[in-house]
């Protein structure tokens, strides 16, 4: 019986071979590659955008836009419920303090006060009632008190009459015995009488007092109500312009509300946003300015937020001194925080060769028509320059824009 042999593809027993050949023809390329020098790339000059590296004063600033908003805003609300009945003032009305916005009416209240009243007149009735009373007992017991003292008087001349007799013989030691009991009777009787009088005078002033002082509550809840009332009518806290009213004739609105806001118009702060990347390097009191109609105007920052929301946080600005004459609410303006002093630095101009290297590499010119690509350490930054802490020196010519069309070659040549 014949045995087949599988016969091989060629290229298997070729295969030492065609390895053998691709890395001869791998070695050639890079040999021709080498030899040919770096790679290059011919561009237009006026395709690309060139700058000279200079030595001067650089100064750290953020530019941001900041929203012109008033320096201080005070809500309004409502301090009694009740439903709209009149709307005074509309939104953007000027008002002054204490200008009426709107009025409320609340039947409940209107109710409450007219019993308050009500309770407060029948105290004042009872207070008269019971001082007229009171008076003609204090009269009684002034009339018994005179009485009762009399008595005593008379006790004790008669007691003094009864001893004299005794001692000149007139009368038995039986019956002076019996005058001093009587005399002591009486005396006991009266004090007794005396204390009772006391009590009833100290009742009287505890009762007179009592009365004022439940007539003094009456009143008191009387001016609570009569308050309350007052705050029917909704005010202006501060002066400024009215803004956000969100209420309107015949709406209901709950104590504590808010119904709108104030807004102070006779100073003015800027809001801005910022990056996270800058919320370690903004604090209060930095320097900052805008510029308007070509004048620069000096600004402080007054408030930070360091709460990040969408990446951002929250910074306010005050005017140090003058502010713009056409200042307006929601007015925007570039607005400059410096974050540091001027000092003297490399410095090249800002350009999209930043994007396109990340900072690590530039083109820098030489022999006028050739560009060398050069690394490059890049230092602090503000929206328009960089500072260059190694590889460039001032006098170097270099190419901030155009990188889009370089395709990262060593060399570029100029034409």
């Amino acid at each position: 019986m014949d045995i087949k042999k599988d016969k091989k593809a060629w290229y298997w027993r070729y295969k030492y071979y065609i390895i053998a050949g691709i890395c001869i023809s791998a070695l050639i390329t890079y040999a021709v590659t080498a030899i040919a020098g770096p790679q290059r790339s011919r561009i237009n000059r006026d395709l690309i955008e060139t700058a000279e590296v200079v030595n001067g004063s650089f100064l750290e600033y953020v530019d941001a836009e900041g929203i012109v908003h008033p320096f201080k805003t005070v809500k309004v609300n409502a301090l009694e419920a009740g439903f709209v009945d009149k709307v005074i003032a509309e939104d953007g009305t000027i008002l002054n303090e204490g200008d009426t916005i709107l009025i409320l009416k609340n039947p409940e209240l209107m109710r409450s006060i007219s019993d308050e009243e009500d309770e407060y007149q029948r105290q004042q009735r009872l207070l008269r009632e019971q001082e007229i009373e009171i008076s003609q007992k204090s009269l009684t017991l002034q009339q018994q008190t005179l009485d009762v003292n009399f008595e005593m008087d008379q006790l004790e001349d008669k007691r003094r009459i009864a001893r004299e007799e005794f001692n000149m013989g007139m009368k038995s030691r039986a019956e002076f015995d019996l005058a001093e009991r009587e005399y002591n009777y009486h005396r006991n009787k009266t004090e007794l009488q005396r204390r009772n009088l006391v009590h009833d005078s100290t009742s009287n002033i505890l009762r007179r007092e009592l009365l004022q002082m439940d007539l003094e509550r009456a009143r008191t809840k009387r001016n609570l109500a009569i308050a309350r009332k007052e705050n029917l009518i909704v005010r202006a806290p501060i002066s400024g312009q009215l803004s956000f009213l969100t209420v309107s004739t015949g709406e209901q609105v709950q104590s504590g509300a808010s119904i709108g806001e104030i807004k102070m118009l006779n100073n003015f702060k800027l809001h801005v946003l910022l990056n996270e990347y800058y919320v370690d390097r903004i604090s209060a009191g930095l320097q900052g300015n805008i510029t308007s109609q070509g004048e620069r105007f000096p600004l402080r920052v007054s408030r930070v937020v360091p709460e990040i929301r969408d990446r951002n946080f929250d910074v306010d600005l005050v005017f140090t001194d003058r502010k713009p004459e056409n200042l307006r609410v929601g007015k925007s303006y570039r607005v400059q925080i410096e974050l540091g002093q001027s000092e003297q630095a490399v410095i090249i101009p800002n350009g999209d060769f930043y994007t396109a290297t990340n900072g690590k590499w530039i083109y820098k010119i030489i022999d006028g028509g050739k560009a060398v690509k050069t690394s490059i350490v890049i230092g602090r930054k503000n929206p328009t320059q960089y500072e260059v802490l190694s590889g460039l020196k001032p006098g170097d010519l270099i190419i901030v824009n155009g990188y889009e069309q370089f395709n990262s070659k060593d060399e570029i040549i100029i034409q």
